[in-house]
């Protein structure tokens, strides 16, 4: 009973994670989605397409269910899949992680959570489909962690879905800030460091 709870509460967060991460999308233009917004290239866009190819490939090949459609090797991995070329649109990136779910969710319902499986890439290969589940959910909520941050320094909107959304109080937001920026300042013992502070703020509030 505890494998079914477990395998089961697994999915269900992994499935609203999903939700979320495409949420963080809605509503922005098609170059906000796709530009670079870390020194790394950090993008939405390039993180939807990530994940999806992150699900193909841990449960399909991982567990001898091949996803369906043609996939970078593994060992070919380039970082091609962190971003998105101009003849890629949305809409493509999006159906692509959709049909990835509908893949890793017909392992998740038909394997049970110790069904033995192979990552030719780690370390220690031989893993159980919940190590993988483990393993999926961590990286889908770090990288839907990364979205939030970046559609927060986009326009502001924060959340997880948008029935909790809560309008925008920009009084209540920079009261909030100057009082965390001041106790970084004490902390550093001066003023010092206002001009860089000012400096990330206006960036990040643009």
């Amino acid at each position: 009973m505890i494998e079914d709870f477990a395998k089961g509460h697994l999915h269900g967060q992994l499935r609203r994670t999903r939700q979320a991460l495409v949420w963080k999308l809605e509503g922005l233009s098609e170059y906000d989605v796709r530009r670079p917004l870390t020194a790394t290239g950090t993008n939405l866009l390039g993180l939807v397409k990530h994940l999806a190819t992150l699900e193909a490939w841990y449960f399909g090949e991982v567990f001898a269910r091949p996803y369906p459609e043609p996939l970078g090797r593994w060992q070919d991995a380039d970082g091609s899949d962190l971003w998105v070329t101009s003849g890629e649109t949305r809409e493509q990136i999006i159906d692509f992680y959709q049909r990835a779910w509908g893949h890793a969710d017909a392992t998740l319902d038909e394997l049970p959570i110790d069904a033995p499986g192979h990552v030719p890439w780690w370390p220690q290969p031989d893993v159980k489909l919940f190590n993988i589940m483990v393993h999926v959910l961590l990286e889908t909520s770090r990288h839907a962690g990364h979205a939030d941050i970046l559609r927060e320094q986009l326009d502001g909107r924060t959340g997880v879905r948008a029935e909790y959304e809560e309008q925008i109080d920009t009084a209540a937001r920079e009261a909030y800030w100057a009082k965390i920026e001041r106790a970084a300042q004490e902390a550093a013992g001066g003023s010092h460091h206002a001009d860089l502070s000012d400096a990330h703020r206006a960036a990040g509030t643009s």
